[in-house]
């Protein structure tokens, strides 16, 4: 029987006196851990550490992420989440729950989740918002390394997302491949050949009036538009990890006011 990791990382944070926002609670357990800068602004930021050194089969992680009444709270990760090759027919499992209570701001930002041949992953994230609560998130998915020459040929990928503002459903989005992942991603409706890609979602009362400036820093693989007056939505597509990097760097800059995570800077 082969050793499978296992991480619970539950993280709550609650508006102080003034404009400070302060760590409620926090569970740290298994491979997971969280590391907090120390604070700009007032505002918490927390960094998820994998341990284990990446996700394959078998492996389950977990992650709660609360954010109280008027508390400010932006997460990252330490560096790209790899997802290796699995040994058998089991998936690794990643399930991530985010919520933002009234007039509360969360920005879930994990850096570049990369797959490697073979690879089996079932991702989830559900993210429940106050109906004034500021969200904006980033999913970046690199196929392959594609410095070192590495193919997808085979593997699976079962990823969805779940937004609710107020209780009432705003955005819902999945991503389910398998098999031969190049050849999928080659298609022309599906990827037209990139081996990146990322989806941007911004709930904001300022959604609409951040979509032309958004928009002037596309380029033509990507697109923006507004699933309703407070939501918008960018999906971009690149060759490789880099060029994915670069344009939704300048992206995450515009809509947090530049006050993307240090780690994407490093």
């Amino acid at each position: 029987m082969l050793q499978r990791a296992r991480g619970v990382l539950n993280i709550s944070a609650q508006r102080a006196s003034g404009d400070i926002t302060r760590l409620k609670n926090l569970r740290q357990q298994g491979s997971y851990r969280a590391i907090f800068p120390r604070p700009i602004g007032g505002n918490i930021e927390a960094v998820i550490v994998n341990t284990a050194g990446g996700v394959t089969g078998g492996d389950q992680f977990s992650a709660t992420i609360v954010a109280h009444e008027a508390a400010h709270v932006s997460v990252t990760t330490q560096a790209a989440e790899r997802i290796y090759g699995a040994t058998g027919a089991a998936a690794g499992l990643m399930q991530t729950t985010l919520r933002a209570d009234e007039n509360a701001q969360l920005y879930w930002l994990p850096q570049e989740t990369i797959l490697f041949d073979g690879s089996r992953l079932q991702r989830r994230l559900d993210v429940d918002l106050h109906a004034s609560a500021k969200f904006l998130m980033v999913e970046p998915l690199i196929f392959g390394r594609a410095a070192s020459g590495e193919t997808l040929r085979s593997g699976e990928l079962d990823d969805r997302v779940s937004i609710t503002s107020g209780g009432r459903p705003i955005y819902l989005d999945r991503i389910r491949l398998d098999g031969d992942i190049a050849r999928h991603l080659e298609r022309p409706a599906v990827a037209n050949a990139a081996n990146a890609v990322a989806s941007i979602v911004l709930v904001d009362p300022a959604s609409k009036s951040l979509l032309g400036p958004v928009r002037a820093l596309l380029p033509p693989s990507a697109g923006a538009s507004l699933l309703a007056e407070t939501v918008l939505v960018v999906r971009v597509l690149a060759s490789d990890s880099y060029a994915l990097r670069t344009t939704i760097f300048s992206i995450l800059d515009l809509l947090t006011d530049n006050a993307v995570p240090k780690n994407w800077k490093l």
